[in-house]
């Protein structure tokens, strides 16, 4: 059999490139009406530019807080406390927007139907400990790293804003070298480009990538427009949901199109995500797949999934449709389904809105179950 290679490129920005801030805030916003009311409808998006930050959606709960406030801290932990910096929490102008939820929509979901239409995907591999794909666990673990340097300040020169990108050679499906790593990163203006480039290497990438695989030498592409010292929102406006394939699996599988931040389990495009995910990990951690693509569609107002379908990518050991079936007898797929599995009516969403909703074992559409993996076995 001729061996089949290719190359396959991931990305992933830090919790202080803007879109993502603007997804924690919504993130954060939706944790704090759950945390007093865990029946709270919230939808909430933000546009974060110049000094200046636009709170909009539709909320219905019981709970009384305050947006502003949150955004406020959401900022400030961040990192933006300095217009240098590329925004200033204390100084910045706040609009709040947020109106009551359409009373259509919520009558759509009362009774447990979807919020709206829609198809979301799920997907594992057994390619790394986490199921899912090197390139962007590799390009989200760079990241991190990159903040928690900046934020101990071992790396004191690194400010907020950041981008990271990651291409790794595969041989029949398995990851066997890392080509490029491409590192971007505001900094502070008194550090020279040799100093940036020397120190992300050493101190922030080759740890990342020593860890999965340690004898690749690749190309290592740091800042390479040159000086990076203008960034966060006043550098590039950010919006929430506007980074759905770094909040998911780095190109690895399709997307549907509706993102996550902002939205409480009602909204199929956040909860079925995570189903999708929570039955693709569980088809290859009971060996019925190497890989696993599934994809859940909706109707609004209905609960149970108008279709299910499963992708093993050529290595499943029973016939996909057996899958299905299989699928759709062990899981709870509706909407509250969804909600009572994986507990999503928690304030847990926060942690969720930079560096990936998935390959992190603190979430529990992470977490496996032994009890689906035995009704998952075949006789």
């Amino acid at each position: 059999m001729k061996t089949k290679k290719y190359s396959f490129t991931s990305e992933s920005v830090s919790e202080g490139h803007p879109d993502k801030v603007a997804d924690q805030i919504s993130d954060a916003i939706l944790d704090a009406y759950l945390k007093i009311d865990p029946q709270s409808k919230v939808a909430c998006e933000c546009l974060i530019t110049t000094g200046q930050l636009i709170i909009a959606g539709e909320i219905t709960s019981l709970a009384k807080v305050d947006p502003v406030a949150i955004a406020k801290e959401v900022i400030r932990s961040i990192g933006y406390t300095h217009p240098d910096y590329g925004f200033d929490c204390n100084t910045a102008a706040y609009i709040n927007l947020l109106h009551q939820q359409s009373p259509e929509i919520n009558k759509s979901v009362i009774d447990g139907g979807a919020g709206d239409q829609g198809l979301m995907f799920g997907y594992a591999s057994n390619e790394t400990k986490e199921l899912m794909p090197l390139p962007i666990v590799l390009a989200h673990k760079i990241m991190i790293r990159q903040s928690e340097l900046r934020k101990n300040g071992t790396l004191e020169w690194l400010l907020p804003d950041a981008k990271s990108q990651v291409t790794v050679r595969y041989e029949n499906e398995v990851p066997i070298a890392i080509e490029t790593v491409v590192v971007s990163t505001q900094h502070k203006s008194n550090v020279t480009q040799e100093t940036i480039r020397r120190e992300v290497i050493n101190q922030i990438i080759l740890p990342v990538i020593n860890e999965y695989i340690s004898d690749s030498k690749p190309e290592f592409l740091i800042n390479p427009s040159g000086s990076f010292t203008i960034g966060g929102p006043h550098g590039d406006t950010g919006l929430t949901g506007r980074k759905i394939i770094v909040d998911t699996y780095g190109g690895s599988c399709p997307h549907g199109g509706g993102a996550f931040s902002g939205k409480d389990s009602t909204k199929v495009d956040r909860s079925a995500a995570y189903a999708a995910r929570y039955v693709a990990k569980h088809i290859v951690s009971s060996r019925l797949a190497d890989r696993c693509t599934v994809q859940l569609s909706y109707a609004i107002g209905v609960a149970e999934p108008t279709s299910v379908y499963v992708n093993t990518h050529g290595t499943g050991k029973v016939e996909e449709e057996v899958i299905v079936e299989k699928i759709r007898e062990v899981f709870d797929l509706t909407p509250n389904g969804i909600t009572r599995t994986l507990n999503l009516r928690q304030s847990i969403y926060l942690k969720t809105a930079s560096y990936g909703h998935f390959g992190r074992i603190e979430f529990p559409w992470e977490v496996i179950d032994n009890k689906i993996i035995q009704l998952l076995k075949f006789n």
